[in-house]
């Protein structure tokens, strides 16, 4: 991979360019990049030279349209002809809705470039780790014990309630609104963890629901969870998240 060029595949979004261009200039350590249209990606994806960071849309099999945008790592190669879902993924990590998106992938697009290269690199030092997903590919809450956790509240799913709260949240876990969680993000503040969720619009029971805990200086991923969404579970952290959270933090 690091032998090889990463083509960036803009999307002709001006504004959502102008953000990845800027993100990979000061964060794409990995491997040499280059920036592409996507019709030049039509041309070159059969070329089993070159990786291509490509903005995509995914549907799973009850969506009747795609509801999330991923940022997705893949490689070059014969397939390419039947779709980017045909393609030799690397990674992909979801980024916003595709009908609504709330500008947060803005505010976290310098993690989600920390991400997909910390995944790719672990991938390349250990078999594994290129099968075994994000969901176990995450640092160690040891790693960083002092860190306050940042719950947005629109980020905590109905079953997350004051009583649950009141038994599992201890002093080193806050609930605030999205724009201070933002802004905690944008400052790249040291001591804390804050928390992401991305869903469709909507939200239909069928999709999913997909859980991030980052840390805003760092970028590093803590937790990473997905659940699909029903009448039973809800858009956001779980109860059952929080209490995986508690146990990997040693609470």
């Amino acid at each position: 991979f690091t032998q090889k060029t990463t083509k960036i595949v803009l999307t002709g979004n001006e504004f959502y360019d102008v953000a990845l261009r800027n993100e990979i200039a000061a964060a794409w350590t990995l491997s040499h990049s280059e920036f592409c249209t996507l019709e030049e990606f039509e041309v070159l994806k059969f070329d089993d030279n070159f990786y291509f960071l490509i903005t995509a849309d995914g549907k799973f099999r009850k969506e009747e349209t795609p509801g999330i945008v991923f940022l997705t790592l893949v490689k070059g190669g014969k397939g390419a002809g039947e779709g980017i879902q045909k393609m030799l993924e690397v990674v992909s990590v979801p980024i916003a809705s595709t009908e609504d998106p709330s500008g947060r992938e803005y505010t976290f697009m310098p993690a989600f470039i920390k991400i997909i290269q910390d995944y790719t690199e672990a991938a390349m030092n250990r078999d594994i780790n290129g099968y075994i997903g994000l969901m176990s590919n995450t640092a160690s809450f040891k790693s960083c014990p002092n860190a306050e956790l940042v719950f947005a509240e629109c980020d905590l799913a109905a079953d997350v309630d004051r009583a649950f709260r009141d038994l599992n949240f201890d002093s080193d876990m806050t609930i605030t609104d999205e724009d201070e969680v933002d802004s905690i993000m944008e400052k790249s503040t040291s001591n804390k963890i804050v928390s992401l969720i991305i869903v469709p619009d909507e939200a239909p029971n069928g999709s999913y629901c997909y859980k991030m805990l980052i840390h805003p200086e760092s970028h590093k991923l803590y937790y990473f969870r997905k659940h699909k969404i029903s009448k039973k579970y809800g858009v956001g952290f779980l109860q059952e998240d929080i209490l995986r959270i508690n146990k990997q933090r040693g609470r």
